[in-house]
């Protein structure tokens, strides 16, 4: 049974005495900076500082750099489509957005507004393997699961 979601409000310190931050979007488990607050969308700054550390190079390659620039940009979308939040049509146009990046179908999201209860891989897995994978495989990897999630999620409605 998946553990309930929580806000983004801090929650016990870890055994090292590190105070920790559950993204409600994606679940990740994050230690926060001080002074951290979420954003307007409730997702914590620490899980949006971790996307944008992950991704920068390929960010900033972007440009001049197709490959760069489709590895980004389907990133993008598998990190938008763990925090869709709001309204249906939104959520919709993410998962359909993110199924076209990976030239598959979008999981009929339409109507839905709560999210996957568990996701299978998130931004922190992302990052937590990147010195041992390749980026492009990381993403890839994440946005396919990601898709899948919603795609299951939908199924169970």
């Amino acid at each position: 049974m998946p553990l309930p979601r929580t806000t983004g409000s801090p929650r016990p310190e870890t055994a090292a005495g590190v105070p920790t931050v559950h993204c409600p979007g994606c679940g990740s488990v994050l230690a926060p900076a001080p002074g951290d607050d979420p954003t307007p969308s409730g997702v914590p700054a620490a899980c949006t500082r971790l996307f944008e550390e992950t991704v920068r190079g390929v960010r900033e390659d972007a440009a001049a750099d197709p490959q760069a620039a489709a590895v980004f940009a389907l990133a993008d979308a598998a990190y938008a489509a763990q925090h869709a939040r709001t309204d249906p049509e939104q959520v919709r146009r993410t998962v359909e957005t993110l199924a076209a990046r990976l030239g598959e179908p979008a999981a009929p999201a339409a109507g839905r507004v709560t999210s996957p209860t568990v996701w299978r891989t998130t931004i922190a897995d992302v990052a937590a393997d990147l010195d041992v994978i390749d980026l492009s495989v990381l993403v890839e990897t994440w946005a396919r699961a990601v898709l899948a999630d919603w795609s299951l999620s939908v199924a169970d409605v």
